[in-house]
């Protein structure tokens, strides 16, 4: 195995790792196919994120592997151009309009129906999502979220906002493989806590779902529709979706694997890491994966404020939650907390595993309640007005 990353220093030893310059895709394309030239061709290629999978979709075309189109890949992970596709293809989306940040922010917003969304075209994990009740807050939230994207490195992912009309209704995420168009469901996560902004910050993923099973027949279908309509058919997809008396809404399908220490449940509750499937996948060797019986969940702690972590108390009285498997805080003492919508990281996850999915999100909500985030103010010095 070759992992290949940013990282100066090789991830894998003693085979070594591959150095590649993932803000130059060309350059990192080219450092590829040396390596190839030099060492052979890879039996698949995967990619880990959002910022990697268009390198391993063009490496593997290369290759002539099975792999998912660039162009399908691009769609998945901008939100302004998959919302365009999902209505050419008749999937049904909110109603939504493109936002250009170089020009005044005000008449874009006119006349747009409330409540509605204003977010990112390209970033995950709810970063810069905002909703918006009125004309005012509209503003302010497209003004933010501008703020925020304005460090993206694409000029059309830094130029742009996408606005939609919010979807109401519960929340849920999918994650299954692709192979030749076909979607294998292999989880499907209900999010418990009500997602109605101001921003989306995601806690509560409990498996398997509560809900009918007519419901989750319907949420499956409508994520390989919009596979369908990206051009996505290979590999692993991670779909967000909200459910009301419509039917099903797409939100976003990823073409990558669940964010974060999240994948950690499949270990506990299937007894096989999710990365081992998608490996497998890729190789041809795919196995069934299934959540062994019982049910599981995982709380992505959030963050309560800005400053700087002190510490977090009560770490092993969580642990002590009956159900309760794992405690992670992945934040260390010391460092700046960023709250959503700037932020985009979490402070920790919490997994439990129960007979039931109810027990299993009684256990996170108990553990979660044990936790005591102590945050230091953080006071920024503006270098400018040091000068003189």
């Amino acid at each position: 195995m070759v992992l290949a990353s940013a990282g100066e220093q090789p991830l894998v030893r003693p085979e070594g790792g591959l150095h590649i310059p993932l803000d130059d895709p060309q350059r990192a394309l080219a450092l590829i196919d040396d390596h190839i030239a030099r060492h052979g061709p890879f039996q698949a290629v995967i990619g880990t994120d959002d910022s990697t999978v268009p390198l391993a979709s063009a490496v593997a075309a290369r290759l002539a592997l099975a792999h998912n189109p660039v162009e399908a890949v691009r769609l998945a992970r901008r939100k302004d151009l998959a919302r365009a596709r999902l209505a050419e293809a008749g999937v049904r989306v909110p109603r939504h309009r493109v936002i250009d940040t170089r020009v005044p922010l005000a008449p874009q917003l006119a006349d747009f129906p409330f409540p509605c969304v204003v977010k990112p075209v390209s970033m995950s994990g709810s970063r810069g999502v905002i909703r918006a009740d009125d004309q005012e807050a509209l503003l302010r939230a497209a003004s933010r979220a501008r703020a925020i994207a304005a460090g993206l490195e694409d000029p059309d992912e830094r130029e742009r906002l996408l606005i939609e009309a919010f979807i109401p209704g519960m929340e849920v995420a999918l994650e299954g493989l692709l192979r030749g168009g076909r979607l294998t469901p292999i989880a499907l996560f209900d999010k418990p806590d009500p997602l109605d902004g101001p921003f989306f910050e995601e806690t509560y993923y409990v498996t398997p779902s509560r809900l009918p099973g007519s419901v989750r027949e319907q949420v499956a279908q409508e994520v390989e529709r919009a596979c369908r309509a990206y051009g996505l058919c290979e590999g692993p997809v991670h779909a967000e979706c909200r459910i009301n008396d419509d039917g099903a809404w797409i939100l976003e399908v990823a073409a990558r694997t669940i964010g974060g220490l999240c994948s950690r449940l499949f270990t506990l509750g299937a007894g096989r890491d999710l990365e081992d499937v998608v490996l497998g996948h890729a190789l041809g060797t795919t196995q069934e994966v299934s959540m062994a019986g019982g049910a599981g969940g995982v709380l992505m702690i959030p963050i309560p404020g800005a400053g700087i972590l002190r510490r977090v108390e009560g770490v092993l009285d969580a642990q002590r939650v009956p159900g309760v498997a794992e405690v992670v805080i992945a934040v260390r003492e010391g460092y700046e907390l960023v709250p959503l919508p700037e932020g985009d990281s979490y402070l920790g996850f919490i997994f439990a595993r129960a007979a039931t999915p109810e027990r299993a999100e009684e256990a996170l909500r108990e553990a979660h309640a044990r936790l005591r985030v102590v945050v230091a103010p953080l006071w920024k010095i503006d270098p400018a007005s040091q000068a003189g």
